[in-house]
């Protein structure tokens, strides 16, 4: 009976002195409640080892100082767990992100990119009130990873009026927005709408640390527009660009009479009418003095047997092969068709992962897709300074050919027909020489479709066409597509709540390894 006392008593000791440090911890002062179950801890523990005192006075067996070795150091070996457990995880920056959307942790290329960073930046937030703790723990997430080259602070414009002035800021208790600052570059990001993303941050770190690169878009052709938002628009394409620091313009080539300086990459988006001799002329010019450009060549028109075409529908969408051939390759009049990979019903929009061995462009691609693309093959005799390699082909294994008849009558005939893997897309590069402003890099893909709005969100095409615009213009950081759209469900606390959530927390294993030690005492104590 002694022995069942005295363990009941040293059990509520126990519990008292942590549940009492708890209490002291959650409120920050000596409280009534707390003080009271630290000194009935420490009364308890003192009867304990007077009864410990007058056992040991009648003589202590092997067998029960086994036991009390064996309790103790169950006791050591609990409580450095606990301590050592919770150092580590306030030490280490090991990370383990288990939500789905990764919410709680940057994505790989925002890392990639941020601990490249070769300069300072500095986030400074302006929100009135308490901020919220998604906001807190995203900046964490971006010191952490930038090594110190980025410093965030939040502000209170009403609190601190005078340090916000700096910024511009007009005081509004309605409006949050973030300064990004790096040198003499700025950029705000406002989240007043909708919660501050990752892919908000990462961009307007892009823009301010990086120069721009120009894209020119040729139009008076019947091109592809990058204003049309319609299926057959560009305009999602180029809002990626642009979030990429890449901003794109309109170019009329019958009116400027040159290539603009500051064009970065020319692109060439689906003409379906001829170019002029003048204007090919330009860009051949353009092209030879180490230019980059983009051309998306439109797909042949096709019809039914009963429906023979017109000498005009014949030549519909040019394959530009008057410029094309001078740099080593030819597009076919005809349909790149697959029978085994392809989207949806259509054998003529074939789906593929086989690209080659060029890490820039096939870096992050899944299956990509192409509606009724051409054939592109290398011509023989090329210039020997001119190095091209196919850069997407149609799926291996798969029954896949280049179709010559456009009467939609598919068929493989032998001789006639380009049997698969047939090459849909080329790079071509041409090292500086004397007078070249660098190197000339063309990539031709013989579909435009693929980065229309209605299929660029599609697979992966539009990380194929941030890729290829990515290595054209010698970008040596990552481009950023499909942005984490995260629903922000997080309860923002007090300091006493969160001080109240880590005993919980420490509380819970210590009293499954208290319950333990008890039960294991008491089988043992059974006659």
């Amino acid at each position: 009976m002694k022995n069942k006392n005295s363990i009941f008593i040293f059990g509520s000791g126990i519990i008292s002195l942590i549940l009492g440090g708890g209490f002291l911890y959650i409120e920050q002062r000596l409280s009534i409640v707390a003080t009271g179950l630290c000194l009935w801890g420490i009364i308890s523990l003192a009867i304990c080892l007077g009864f410990q005192f007058r056992s040991s006075q009648k003589g202590m067996t092997v067998s029960r100082w086994k036991k009390m070795g064996l309790v103790l150091l169950i006791v050591v070996l609990s409580a450095a767990f606990f301590v050592g457990t919770n150092y580590f995880a306030s030490r280490l920056s090991w990370r383990w992100d288990v939500t789905r959307a990764k919410q709680h942790t940057l994505s790989p290329s925002t890392i990639q990119f941020i601990q490249g960073l070769k300069q300072d930046v500095k986030f400074s937030a302006l929100y009135v009130g308490l901020p919220p703790t998604y906001l807190e723990d995203l900046f964490k997430e971006y010191e952490r990873a930038s090594n110190g080259r980025i410093k965030t602070e939040i502000i209170d414009p009403i609190e601190q009026i005078s340090y916000a002035a700096q910024f511009g800021n007009v005081i509004n208790g309605k409006e949050n927005k973030i300064v990004v600052i790096s040198g003499k570059e700025r950029r705000d990001v406002d989240f007043t709408s909708a919660p501050l993303s990752e892919d908000q941050l990462t961009n307007a770190v892009m823009r301010v640390t990086r120069r721009e690169r120009h894209l020119y878009f040729l139009i008076g052709h019947e091109e592809y527009s990058i204003l049309n938002k319609d299926s057959q628009g560009l305009s999602t394409f180029t809002k990626l660009l642009a979030s990429n620091n890449m901003p794109s313009t309109e170019l009329m080539l019958g009116i400027e009479p040159r290539i603009p300086e500051d064009c970065d990459v020319l692109i060439v988006a689906g003409p379906r009418n001829e170019l002029t001799k003048k204007e090919e002329s330009t860009i051949e010019e353009y092209l030879k003095q180490g230019g980059r450009a983009l051309f998306l060549i439109e797909n042949v028109v096709v019809t039914t047997p009963d429906k023979p075409l017109t000498p005009e529908e014949l030549h519909k969408n040019p394959s530009l092969n008057s410029i094309l051939n001078q740099w080593g390759v030819n597009i076919g009049e005809d349909i790149v068709v697959d029978l085994d990979s392809h989207a949806g019903d259509d054998v003529g929009s074939p789906a593929t992962r086989n690209y080659g061995l060029h890490n820039v462009i096939a870096e992050g691609l899944d299956y990509t897709f192409y509606i009724r693309p051409r054939s592109i093959t290398a011509l023989k005799d090329q210039r020997p300074t001119i190095k091209l390699a196919p850069i997407v082909m149609t799926a291996l294994g798969g029954r896949s050919w280049a179709e010559t008849d456009r009467t939609l009558q598919v068929h493989f005939d032998q001789g006639v027909d380009i049997p698969g893997p047939v090459a849909i897309a080329f790079a071509i590069m041409e090292k500086k020489k004397a007078g070249m402003k660098a190197n000339t890099r063309i990539i031709v893909f013989t579909d435009a479709d693929f980065l229309s709005n209605a299929y660029i969100d599609q697979y992966s095409n539009a990380r194929m066409g941030l890729n290829v615009i990515n290595w054209l213009s010698e970008m040596d950081t990552k481009v950023f597509v499909n942005p984490k759209n995260i629903k922000i469900e997080r309860l923002d606390i007090t300091s006493k709540q969160k001080r109240e959530v880590v005993v919980i927390l420490f509380l819970m294993p210590v009293f499954i390894t208290a319950y333990g030690i008890f039960m294991w005492i008491g089988l043992r104590n059974r006659p």
